[in-house]
């Protein structure tokens, strides 16, 4: 269950701290006291979508952590509780859009933390009832109570199997003008392609062979400069020679003196250097030779390259990519008719297997809508709707990846009307009922702990009124119950009462949490049942309101 939260700069809420109890807790307060800013920064711990917004103005972040105890470590896979089976989970929101999240410390990501959230707590919002009305969502509402995920996977595997198919068939089937035509355009472009006989790292070749055509009397007369003044001529001597000279001289007194042997043997090494250097630049001048018109050819292959680069992709491995890509389709539209024939043999088998899936899938919806059915009547009925008829409608459409099944949700609220969809006859209080039932018996299903509803008793007062706060205490003894309420039936039935107030300090406005004692509570459900002007008669209703809800709550026991 969630034991504390902890809350910093959440909009108006400078701080706060809510240690929340077993069973019961109820949150009351005016309208923009700030009640829903608590279950805000209670989804922007467990992971929910937030925005910078939310940070308190004139703060750079706002933190909130929320303390969660006898967690299982079933719910929470790799994020081990302590062994007090304590979790504790944290979240920072920065201005700047950043997020620094933590779970028992360990750093974490928004997704692990809403992962946790999805398996410790469950948020019913005012909007849940809206979404109610949109029947798409009903068979995901049947999918989840039903649990139906070991024979829907097996289904979404056969129809992805048997769209890929399809999709496979649709390519091939063409008419015979628009076959000829494809496989006119192909075998132009493999031809002009093949033709041109390409080669990988061709054009980098071919660029730098260019360069050096267009800059060949700038290297010649470099490296034969180069070669003059190393080798020299029938004219001179070059460096190599001048050098074998001034070995030879200090040959006579290299065994003299051995700093002369030292120059001597320097000199040799120079002449050995420069006479690798002067081979090289002799090689090079056998590079020069070329023809006249090869500059020329590689200018025209270069052109070649660049039309095709223009058609056919940016560079000649893209070519080459395409190239092949065009036999594959030239091989296959030419073969369409052979692989029509298995392709089609082979859709007709998947489609057998996707409707036999499908049906298998529609048999374990249409039990599950029979439980779901009875058990949403009997939560009704506890809910003063003793005379509600509720019905899962089933009407078959084409496979898509849901399966056969269209699922549509229809109430008759009252005797003698016929059944028809939520949305056309469902008021407001109606909505909020149905809503908690269905709420409830979903929660069966799962092992979240704690069930958060904000404010859900939209449109319910009076008898209904009561109804919903007994349903909310009966929900309590197994799970850990938070609601944010104007009703003063569910205020009163609550085992733990906080109050949301608003007031202002230094020019700011700031939002205090307060949990109340028995004699707050009661001028507290006063106020909700009178406003401002509490009078004594309306202080004894009160306590009478939370008598009846301890005698109610005791005989839960």
């Amino acid at each position: 269950m969630l034991q504390l939260l902890h809350i910093e700069n959440i909009a108006i809420i400078e701080q706060a701290d809510i240690a929340f109890e077993p069973g019961f807790n109820a949150l009351t307060g005016e309208t923009g006291a700030g009640k829903s800013i608590v279950i805000d920064a209670l989804s922007a711990v467990l992971g929910q979508r937030t925005s910078r917004d939310l940070i308190r103005t004139g703060s750079d972040k706002a933190f909130v952590s929320a303390c969660f105890t006898g967690v299982p470590a079933s719910l929470t896979g790799d994020m081990v509780p302590e062994p007090d089976e304590e979790l504790l989970l944290e979240r920072e929101i920065y201005a700047d859009g950043r997020n620094l999240c933590r779970v028992n410390g360990r750093p974490a990501t928004v997704t692990q933390l809403r992962t946790l959230g999805t398996r410790l707590l469950n948020i019913h919002g005012q909007h849940d009832g809206q979404q109610l009305l949109d029947a798409e969502q009903h068979i995901m509402y049947l999918d989840n109570f039903g649990r139906t995920e070991g024979v829907k996977e097996p289904y979404q595997v056969v129809y992805q199997r048997l769209t890929e198919l399809r999709r496979q068939i649709q390519t091939l089937q063409m008419d015979e003008a628009e076959k000829a035509r494809r496989l006119d355009t192909l075998r132009y472009q493999i031809n002009e392609l093949e033709h041109a006989e390409l080669k990988s790292g061709e054009e980098e070749t071919l660029n730098a062979r260019r360069s050096f055509l267009r800059n060949s009397e700038k290297f010649i007369s470099a490296v034969s400069e180069a070669d003059y003044c190393l080798s020299g001529d029938d004219n001179g001597d070059g460096a190599l020679q001048l050098l074998r000279q001034a070995q030879g001289a200090l040959a006579g007194v290299k065994n003299l003196d051995e700093n002369y042997g030292e120059l001597f043997e320097r000199l040799g090494a120079v002449y050995s250097e420069i006479y690798d250097v002067a081979d090289i630049l002799r090689e090079r001048r056998n590079d020069f030779e070329f023809s006249p018109n090869e500059l020329d050819e590689v200018e025209g292959r270069l052109d070649q390259l660049y039309r095709l680069k223009k058609k056919y992709g940016p560079s000649v491995e893209d070519m080459l990519d395409y190239l092949e890509r065009c036999r594959v389709q030239l091989n296959e539209i030419s073969e369409a008719d052979d692989t029509l024939i298995v392709l089609e043999k082979e859709r007709q088998k998947a489609k057998k297997a996707a409707d036999e899936a499908a049906q298998s899938l529609s048999d374990a919806r249409r039990q599950a809508a029979t439980a779901l059915s009875e058990q949403i009547l009997s939560e009704l009925r506890q809910l003063d709707m003793g005379r509600i008829r509720f019905e899962v409608a089933f009407r078959e459409k084409p496979l898509d990846e849901s399966g056969m099944d269209e699922v549509q949700f229809l109430i008759s609220a009252n005797a003698g009307e016929e059944l028809k969809p939520i949305h056309r006859i469902a008021s407001g209080g109606e909505l909020a009922r149905i809503m908690l039932a269905l709420k409830n018996v979903l929660s069966e299903q799962d092992q979240v702990s704690t069930m958060v509803f904000d404010e859900v008793d939209t449109g319910v007062s009076g008898r209904a009124a009561q109804r919903v706060a007994e349903k909310m205490a009966r929900i309590s003894r197994r799970k850990q119950v938070l609601c944010v309420t104007h009703l003063p039936q569910l205020a009163a039935m609550a085992d733990t009462h906080f109050s949301v107030e608003k007031g202002e300090s230094g020019g700011r406005t700031y939002t205090r949490v307060n949990r109340l004692d028995r004699g707050e509570r009661r001028e507290e459900i006063a106020r909700l049942t009178g406003g401002t002007c509490v009078s004594e008669v309306m202080l004894s209703g009160a306590e009478e309101l939370l008598a009846q809800a301890e005698t109610y709550r005791n005989s839960l026991l």
